[in-house]
């Protein structure tokens, strides 16, 4: 159908999650396609220059890689149920939210696939059959290997390190608890209908902790109002939700308080952190040139203990979207968002001094080296 957007992903991926229940949620006409290898290592690296999922096609041949972008594209484009809110606190707060579950997450939905062997047989079905749909069994799978090697490497650089997991399964253990609590008050984050503050979360949430055998059994299936908000995510009954309100007076539900205090004291000094490095490698970086996609270590609490991850610059470009954002406000908004944060602890997040970053694939680049 020429009307139509095609998303190039897997349920089991982070990202694609996320997009995917944007998508059913905005009601956009899309089909979803499994990305078979062709697709992976060639039509998406050329069309974006990253070898990455999900990627969206418009149906004018726009490839558009990022989730982030994805859900920028279509608000723009069907202004109807838009996931930003209006008043100045729940915009601030839906936006740190998204980045909050697009990026502080991925240790934790990489530990609960990776660190459990029942979970791999359900990825190795799923990627299997997606990479190399006509193949034999046995091809699927060396496939597969190559695809869970890579995907491997990783759990070093973003946390994932035994000596690590008591804090991690601490940390997840008592926000799953805090946000079981708040869902069995609110239905959404913010309210009656899902903002981008959702669907950052769920991005982690829907293809990870909610569909591994062993984090959707030992996890989710005790905190049931979790469990619910999942399935409310990845199934919007109807469109009736877009009409419901936020909650009024751009108040932030209390039961969310203890999300939003964890936040400004473990991912504001990740952002920190990564800040700091950044800074230190700009005078080296040559004119037009991306920062590296990791950088050193960042040592930032978790729950009762420390957490050591390397710095990704990535992270600061959703930092700075959030920021654009307060930036764009009106005085009488802004001050609005200070008094909040304030009161939550989280003032330091408006002190963060970012050099200017555009996107590259799966890098940024300092606006002030663009050749």
């Amino acid at each position: 159908m020429k009307d139509t957007y095609t998303l190039y992903g897997w349920h089991l991926s982070y990202f694609t999650g996320k997009a995917l229940c944007y998508l059913r949620y905005k009601r956009v006409p899309f089909v979803l396609r499994d990305v078979d290898m062709y697709t992976l290592l060639r039509r998406i690296r050329r069309k974006t220059g990253a070898v990455v999922m999900p990627v969206m096609v418009t149906p004018q041949g726009e490839w558009i890689q990022d989730s982030s972008v994805i859900i920028d594209h279509i608000e723009a484009r069907f202004p109807d149920s838009l996931v930003l809110p209006d008043t100045p606190v729940q915009r601030f707060a839906a936006s740190l939210l998204e980045a909050w579950g697009d990026e502080w997450w991925i240790p934790m939905a990489m530990h609960t696939r990776w660190s459990y062997p029942e979970n791999y047989a359900l990825f190795e079905h799923d990627a299997g059959s997606a990479l190399l749909p006509f193949m034999p069994g046995f091809v699927q799978r060396m496939a597969v290997r190559k695809v869970a090697g890579r995907l491997r490497a990783m759990l070093h650089s973003v946390g994932v390190r035994p000596e690590q997991f008591a804090v991690m399964d601490a940390w997840m253990a008592q926000t799953l608890d805090q946000l079981d609590r708040h869902f069995a008050q609110q239905p959404f984050l913010l309210g009656a209908h899902p903002t981008v503050a959702d669907f950052g979360l769920v991005g982690s949430l829907y293809g990870h902790q909610g569909r591994d055998p062993w984090p959707a059994r030992e996890l989710v299936a005790p905190r049931p109002h979790l469990r619910a908000w999942i399935d409310r995510m990845a199934q919007p009954q109807d469109g009736s939700l877009a009409a419901s309100p936020l909650l009024a007076d751009d108040r932030i539900a209390p039961t969310l308080e203890p999300v939003l205090r964890a936040i400004f004291a473990e991912f504001v000094p990740l952002l920190q952190g990564i800040n700091a490095q950044v800074k230190a490698l700009l005078p080296q970086l040559a004119p037009g040139r991306p920062l590296p996609r990791t950088l050193k270590d960042v040592e930032v609490p978790m729950g009762g203990g420390r957490f050591l991850r390397a710095a990704i610059p990535y992270t600061l470009w959703m930092a700075q979207r959030t920021l654009d954002l307060y930036r764009a406000m009106t005085p009488d908004e802004q001050a609005k968002v200070r008094d909040w944060l304030s009161a939550l602890g989280g003032e330091a997040l408006l002190a963060l001094d970012i050099a200017r970053l555009r996107r590259a694939g799966l890098r940024v680049i300092p606006e002030s080296s663009a050749a």
